[in-house]
């Protein structure tokens, strides 16, 4: 198993993160190797690194980057999908009817929220 394979599956496996300045003796590496794997590993934007503190020494917690969960709340608008989401028509967005009525729902909320303010 590669270095940076089993960096990550150990930060992976830590529910909140670990501390950069355990992970090099976690990994039996030097701190100097384990601040380029890390670097390696950000760039791939696998992980990321909050500034922390940990036995009062300043270091970083480093935390694994979830996959966004897939949300398709920007197709919506109340109960209605976006027409536009699959459409087969070859039609000119300004002139859709699918598409204004959506829009005007989208606007309907937007007018709601506001005035809930």
């Amino acid at each position: 198993m590669e270095i940076e394979d089993k960096t990550l599956k150990l930060i992976g496996d830590s529910k909140d993160g670990v501390y950069q300045n355990e992970l090099w003796k976690m990994l039996e590496i030097d701190s100097r190797k384990c601040s380029r794997v890390i670097t390696k590993l950000m760039n791939a934007n696998l992980i990321y690194r909050e500034s922390a503190v940990n036995n009062g020494a300043r270091t970083y917690l480093i935390k694994v980057v979830k996959p966004e969960e897939e949300s398709f709340d920007l197709l919506l608008a109340g109960e209605m999908f976006s027409p536009c989401a699959g459409c087969r028509l070859a039609c000119q967005p300004e002139i859709c009817e699918l598409l204004s009525t959506w829009i005007n729902q989208i606007k309907m909320e937007d007018e709601v929220e506001k005035d809930e303010e």
